[in-house]
């Protein structure tokens, strides 16, 4: 092994230098992480720029107290993590310590998931009408078709046991 890593030595093959404790000379800007185009901005920004979000500002009228988050960034990581496949309050709020694209998205604060709860529980009802909203959004962008889909609830008899819903004979 040793002699292994001496031939490597002697190639004298130059390497990026690694160093975990690199200080930066500058602090980085989350946005320079995460790809233009990505769809972590176009959340953050269509919550931002084309969403009416003062039903859930009325809610805040109280001076005192810690400040609390940004209701648009939260509405924004609500609707980012419901993108991504991530529903659970506990997830979204271990993707924002972990994941880059929900940094983005928070502007690399952290909510940690009680108050990602409360904040759905408060506004369960503004929620729903903002992702009304979003439906619309994509209906106008032409990503969408909205239309009825109707159900009749008939119940039928079948035999849907394995044996019986396969055809072997083939």
């Amino acid at each position: 092994m040793v002699a292994e890593f001496a031939n490597l030595r002697a190639m004298e093959k130059k390497f990026k230098e690694w160093n975990p404790k690199q200080a930066w000379l500058l602090p980085p800007c989350v946005l320079d992480f995460v790809p233009e185009g990505h769809t972590a901005h176009f959340v953050r920004d269509t919550v931002r720029q084309s969403l009416d979000l003062s039903s859930i500002f009325r809610c805040y009228q109280e001076a005192r107290g810690q400040p609390p988050f940004h209701p648009a960034m939260m509405v924004a990581l609500l609707l980012y993590a419901s993108s991504q496949g991530v529903y659970s309050s506990r997830k979204i709020a271990k993707a924002c310590e972990e994941r880059l694209d929900f940094l983005a998205v928070t502007a690399m604060q952290k909510p940690d998931h009680h108050t990602i709860c409360l904040f759905r529980k408060r506004h369960l009802e503004a929620l729903s009408g903002l992702f009304v909203q979003v439906l619309k959004l994509c209906e106008r962008a032409g990503l969408v078709r909205l239309g009825h889909v109707a159900l009749d609830g008939s119940k039928f008899r079948a035999n849907a046991s394995k044996h019986k819903g396969s055809n072997y004979g083939l």
